[in-house]
């Protein structure tokens, strides 16, 4: 019964992200390693349901381990400079039967609809062709890459027709010249660029494995793209399998992709717990903060609402209507995270006479303990100083000691100005307390 509970809760806590992610397009990348483990078919099994659930797909695959173990059985080292493969002849008939190999490999798996099986029934269309076109990068610091190449051109108007057909595009890491050239290209590269040509809602690149923090080994849960480029200046030592999403996320961000998200592909259903869980498992990139403490608008009411309800029924909030918050919007302070409002208070001034009441401070139950409350606390403070405002109080039924610890002093009516005293509640018996700010 747990179980079915917990389901029910996640699938409806599921929904809003379900709504918000039909008919938008997402580019997903993974490398080469992820197609040869032994779990790959999960990730397609994923794929497809995402597929089903209106989402617009770009698969864009890896072949690195491939390429490598061909020319390994060739007796032909591998050649790299400056992270990058220097494609020779042997190297570039290499990439050709690996991106051939796994390229069928993939389609065969996304053609499955075995009864009794997560693909039962999915009936996915698959389309690949020359999207991309490729330029060589020649000479650099006197190494002749060869064959190895960089984006020129995406042919976005194809992409969008094969989508617009309900198919899920499969790109291969292979570029191709107006000359009938072929160029190996970074999985990463093709996938940044194809996400920026589409204006793609969503760029995911799975790795290899979390990107934490070296300092205490903690996982990174969400950066900005400017907190990311201070990250990769003070970590110059990290793995590639890391610097390479990274730096390829800052760069779709830059040409307008709202978020990327770099997830872990060896967490069994990694993806759709990052797409659609509200705190996901992955780390997120975007140019704007993915939690945002804000004045709050009118669009913020029911959200508002929505968070204090639970409160106003167990006592611990005084009962307040859309009206009345309406009215006083602009006293509102809000914390969201991704759509929604997970924290909230509200600064009620009084200018002429230097008070304030705080008000309705409320923290949503998945995100106490993580110094919110103080965060809105402190916005007060920062509020009430651009305002004058002298003296704070606070009128308190069950967060007395919260308060308290933060520097309130307990008082009693005959302290509070005339019009708070008009408001009083006695049937509430709310504790009184106040802060004299410097």
């Amino acid at each position: 019964m747990h179980l079915e509970k917990s389901f029910v809760s996640w699938f409806r806590d599921s929904s809003p992200y379900i709504h918000a992610h039909r008919n938008k397009t997402f580019v997903i990348s993974f490398g080469g390693e992820a197609v040869l483990a032994d779990d790959f078919s999960h990730h397609v099994q994923d794929f497809a349901l995402l597929s089903s659930l209106g989402i617009r797909l770009v698969l864009v695959h890896g072949i690195r381990p491939q390429i490598d173990e061909r020319l390994n059985k060739l007796n032909t080292p591998a050649l790299f400079h400056n992270h990058l493969r220097i494609t020779d002849d042997i190297a570039l008939q290499c990439v050709k039967e690996a991106a051939g190999l796994v390229r069928v490999e993939i389609e065969a798996l996304l053609s499955m609809g075995i009864a009794n099986s997560p693909m039962a029934g999915s009936d996915l269309k698959v389309a690949s062709g020359n999207f991309v076109t490729a330029k060589p990068i020649g000479v650099i610091d006197g190494v002749d890459y060869c064959h190895t190449g960089e984006v020129r051109r995406i042919d976005s108007v194809a992409l969008h027709q094969q989508l617009d057909q309900n198919n899920v595009v499969l790109i291969s890491p292979i570029g191709y010249s107006p000359s009938g050239e072929v160029f190996n290209l970074s999985a990463e590269q093709v996938a940044t660029a194809i996400s920026i040509s589409l204006n793609a809602e969503k760029l995911i690149l799975l790795t290899e494995q979390s990107c934490v923090n070296p300092e205490n080994a903690e996982p990174i849960r969400q950066m900005t793209t400017s907190e990311t480029e201070t990250f990769l200046e003070l970590h110059t030592d990290l793995a590639d399998i890391i610097t390479l999403p990274l730096k390829a996320a800052i760069q779709s961000c830059h040409a307008g992709i709202d978020r990327v998200h770099l997830i872990n592909r060896h967490i069994d259903g990694a993806l759709l717990l990052e797409l659609f869980s509200r705190d996901g498992v992955g780390t997120l990139i975007s140019s704007t903060p993915f939690e945002e403490l804000r004045p709050a608008n009118l669009n913020d009411i029911g959200g508002i609402l929505e968070l204090i309800k639970p409160l106003e029924q167990q006592g611990i909030l005084a009962k307040r209507s859309r009206e009345k918050i309406e009215m006083e919007i602009t006293d509102y302070i809000v914390i969201e995270r991704d759509g929604l409002i997970i924290a909230c208070t509200a600064l009620h001034p009084n200018a002429a006479e230097q008070y304030g009441a705080i008000a309705c401070l409320a923290v949503h139950p998945d995100y106490r303990g993580s110094a919110r409350g103080n965060r809105l606390l402190d916005y007060v403070y920062d509020k009430a100083a651009t305002l004058a405002i002298n003296k704070l109080f606070v009128l308190s039924t069950q967060t007395v000691h919260w308060f308290i610890d933060r520097g309130f002093i307990a008082s009693d009516i005959n302290s509070l100005p005339e019009p708070l005293k008009k408001l009083y509640n006695p049937a509430r018996n709310s504790k009184i307390l106040v802060k004299l700010l410097a």
